[in-house]
């Protein structure tokens, strides 16, 4: 087995929103491009311990080519289902060695998909509300360890983008096992997530046809966030908020991560965009940790 040494890094920023310390939590420089690899690190990790020698996902690009990375990296066989005519129709995965497969409709019909998939072949199913959620979860929730231990239990808020809600479960999960009390703050698409449209509650998932993706809020669009529900709790319990960022927003905090030598996607740009949104109506102070989850070109 083939291993790589996560690749994260924490940058200090005093001069994004005066007066406020900006800590950036890059996780872009995984080979995959997305934080999502410490995940599918995991999973791939436990498959391989249950005996299994293949691995299925549904996925709109980032799941999987984390999986398709953390497969080969396991000597397993993946198989990425991805909703046809969305993102990089493959490329990447593909180039790893995965198996690519396409299904009509948007990301959770590729998600259906490849649940019977793997059912079908008798193979992992490592979708993020499959049998495997336990090991997405954990690996999601080591970046918050990982900043725990770097930063210790410092009165901070975190700002993170949201599509699933996963990551959103993840963190508030490891940050509770920590006793680390750290609002947490997601920042959708508007109009094009139930977490954002359904906010503070309840939960409602969107009509099938509502959303609309582009290339810049792909990563942030579900009319059925499979963790949906779980996150909102998770979102309230942490005393954090529900934001929404446009695609102008999303650019537009891209482009000043360029600044810092950060080469994030509009998508994994999010949560910036959320806090700077933010700062411009609501009185902020403490240390924000903004995740930036994607590399620009790759999510």
């Amino acid at each position: 087995m083939t291993t790589t040494a996560p690749r994260t890094r924490l940058i200090s920023v005093d001069d994004l929103v005066p007066g406020l310390s900006v800590l950036l939590q890059d996780e872009t420089l995984y080979a995959s491009g997305s934080h999502k690899e410490p995940a599918a690190r995991s999973v791939a990790a436990a498959a391989r311990a249950d005996g299994h020698e293949r691995v299925f996902v549904g996925s709109c690009g980032s799941y999987g080519r984390a999986m398709a990375t953390a497969c080969a990296q396991e000597g397993l066989r993946c198989t990425v289902v991805l909703p046809e005519g969305w993102g990089d129709g493959g490329a990447f995965a593909e180039a790893t060695g995965a198996d690519i497969r396409f299904a009509p409709g948007g990301y959770e019909d590729a998600v259906e998909e490849s649940h019977r998939l793997a059912a079908e072949a008798g193979a992992a199913d490592g979708n993020v509300d499959g049998p495997y959620q336990d090991a997405v979860l954990d690996g999601h929730g080591r970046v918050v360890q990982a900043l725990h231990r770097e930063l210790g239990p410092i009165p901070a808020t975190m700002w993170l983008p949201v599509g699933n809600g996963t990551t959103v479960v993840a963190f508030h999960r490891r940050l509770r096992a920590l006793g680390w009390s750290v609002p947490l703050h997601a920042v959708g698409s508007p109009g094009n997530n139930p977490i954002v449209t359904s906010w503070p509650g309840p939960y409602e998932p969107l009509p099938t046809g509502a959303v609309v993706t582009t290339e810049h809020n792909e990563p942030l669009v579900n009319w059925h966030a499979l963790h949906g529900p779980a996150a909102m709790i998770a979102i309230d319990a942490s005393g954090g908020v529900v934001h929404a960022a446009t695609d102008d927003e999303l650019v537009a905090a891209q482009k000043l991560l360029t600044g810092y030598g950060v080469d994030a996607s509009p998508s994994g740009a999010a949560g910036l965009a959320g806090l700077l949104n933010h700062a411009l109506s609501t009185p902020i102070d403490g240390p924000q940790i903004v995740v930036l989850t994607g590399r620009s070109g790759l999510d």
